[in-house]
């Protein structure tokens, strides 16, 4: 049991190492980063629901499980092959397509959630 335990916050560690090299190593990551810093201070700010940061938090989650994918297929076809080769830039392609929709996806639950709390502040209908 002991080792089993052991194991398992190694494997702690590795992804923490991962999500250490996603943001050190990925502009876009970085954005990302201060993109979930907003929301959640927008959130806190207009005093969204519970369902509401249930709906954010899966966005954001699919956003950064997105980011982490595309991250992870750049880092292993440039490995594989650093010559060009056009199903290796058909698979980074559609990986970063992959993150664009799931930011298309989380922009547009934001707007769905926010546009009301922040029209009300705002004072526009």
């Amino acid at each position: 049991m002991k080792k089993y335990i052991q194991t398992r916050w190694r494997s702690f560690g590795y992804a923490f190492k991962g999500l250490a090299t996603l943001v050190g190593t990925q502009p876009h990551a970085r954005l990302h980063l201060v993109a979930t810093a907003l929301v959640v201070g927008c959130g806190i700010w207009c005093g969204i629901t519970r369902q509401e940061w249930v709906d954010l938090v899966l966005v954001m989650g699919l956003v950064w499980v997105a980011e982490g994918m595309n991250t992870a297929l750049e880092f292993l076809a440039d490995r594989v092959s650093t010559e060009h080769h056009p199903l290796i830039g058909k698979a980074k392609d559609v990986a970063a397509a992959s993150v664009l929709l799931a930011a298309i996806t989380a922009l547009v639950v934001g707007i769905f959630i926010f546009g009301p709390y922040l029209g009300e502040k705002f004072g526009i209908s």
